[in-house]
């Protein structure tokens, strides 16, 4: 799933860590194929409406902790979910102030308007959203290939490649500088693993998970090195860190565009930027609004986020929810923020939980009945969970915090619910 991500981080990544900038964008794709190995025979295996909520649930057992893992990973949904929402909104807001000059008030009420068009878009039947969908995406491909060719035809499209070892150390590939440049392109490679959240809507799950997966992280990796490669062709990095560090680096593929065809072109392109922030934010809201209900709907969060809406049958309260959460992070943070936060949500419960979780299922039940067993078990497993724990160290102390503080409250509440739910369970019976 190709996203807003990499028009908005390349120049962050470039400005961390100048000329090695590749390494990380491809430390990233080899991140994403490894973990999509544990997507894929949780996926395979699973294929339930909820995803990581399932998978952390039967792992670990559905009495036992997997309950609490479960209703953990939901909880820190509600705040890492409507932070991805919001980096697409801030993504949106940054673009378009390539064609219409915004201070940074304006930027902020855009992206808020943003979420709430994409909501008004969500508020309707399944049916209905997979023709926006196909709608919205129908331009992500081109404004990609566009930007590709424009460098092969015109940019000196091996230049980046003869650059790649410029002041390359392995000091410089273990430093925290790299470390979150590695987080910004980890970020743009996330959505691979969306096809999950609706598993039990997938025909085939055993055969079409994975391999929707896979076609996802290697198509994405082709796309935005290729895009990556091509903007540098025409725009050296040097010249793009100047950019980032004096901090004009919103737009920095309007300004590849200009730099080959004109301020027209670069117009045109900006528009079809734009359509790709939509279109991602429109996935992922999509995606995300069925976990809490998949939850709810389990008997294992608030009963609220069960609700349907009585005539158009889709999960409301847990649309309005994650997006009235990210109207308010994309009016309050900055998108380095939101990149690392997203990431320090994530790490520990899910994709670290989920790594461990399937060395216990394989322990407990074996492979055979596994309809994707991943190759080189358990090494894929170990070389994921090493490297999560790395980026989780490098996303800073203040992201670290907030997910003490999110991690904390979850188990706060978890426990208080379990203990309300048992007394209601327990006067039940005597009655």
């Amino acid at each position: 799933m190709v996203g807003i991500g990499p028009f908005v981080t390349l120049p962050i990544v470039i400005g961390l860590i100048g000329g090695m900038y590749l390494y990380a964008w491809i430390a990233g794709a080899l991140l994403s194929l490894v973990d999509a190995m544990i997507w894929s025979e949780l996926g395979a295996a699973y294929p339930m409406a909820g995803g990581s909520y399932n998978f952390l649930k039967e792992a670990y057992g559905k009495n036992g902790p997997g309950r609490m893992l479960s209703f953990l990973y939901v909880w820190q949904t509600i705040i890492q979910a409507p932070l991805v929402a919001a980096s697409a909104a801030i993504g949106f807001s940054q673009y378009l102030g390539y064609l219409v000059q915004l201070d940074v008030l304006q930027q902020k009420m855009i992206s808020g308007a943003v979420i709430l068009l994409i909501t008004f878009l969500l508020y309707r039947r399944i049916d209905s959203i997979g023709k926006i969908g196909v709608l919205l995406w129908s331009g992500v491909l081109l404004t990609m290939g566009w930007i590709i060719i424009g460098g092969i035809v015109h940019g000196n499209f091996g230049q980046p490649l003869r650059q790649i070892n410029t002041g390359f150390s392995w000091a410089h590939l273990a430093s925290f500088a790299f470390g979150q440049a590695c987080i910004k392109s980890v970020y743009s490679y996330l959505g691979y693993y969306n096809v999950c959240h609706l598993g039990g809507e997938i025909k085939n799950p055993g055969r079409n998970i994975p391999r929707s997966m896979f076609i996802s992280v290697i198509g994405i990796a082709v796309l935005y090195l290729a895009m990556n490669l091509s903007v540098t062709s025409v725009i050296p990095w040097q010249e793009i860190k100047l950019i980032s560090d004096s901090g004009n680096r919103e737009y920095i593929v309007s300004l590849f565009i200009e730099r080959l065809y004109g301020h027209q072109a670069a117009i045109i392109v900006t528009v079809m930027i734009l359509w790709v922030a939509l279109a991602s934010l429109f996935a992922l809201l999509l995606g995300y609004s069925r976990i809490p209900y998949a939850a709810a709907n389990d008997g294992a969060f608030f009963k609220v986020f069960a609700k349907l809406h009585p005539t158009k049958n889709f999960p409301y309260v847990s649309l309005l929810v994650l997006a009235g959460f990210g109207f308010v992070f994309s009016m309050l943070f900055r998108m380095s923020d939101v990149i690392s936060g997203i990431l320090a949500m994530r790490i520990i419960i899910q994709f670290i939980g989920q790594a461990i979780g399937v060395l216990l299922l394989r322990k407990r039940n074996g492979k055979k009945n596994l309809p994707y067993k991943m190759k080189l078990y358990p090494l894929p497993v170990i070389v994921a969970i090493i490297t999560w724990l790395l980026l989780f160290s490098c996303t800073g102390l203040k992201s670290i915090v907030s997910f003490g503080i999110v991690l904390s409250t979850g188990i706060v509440t978890y426990l208080i619910q379990t203990r309300i739910n048992n007394k209601g369970h327990y006067a039940a019976r005597r009655a």
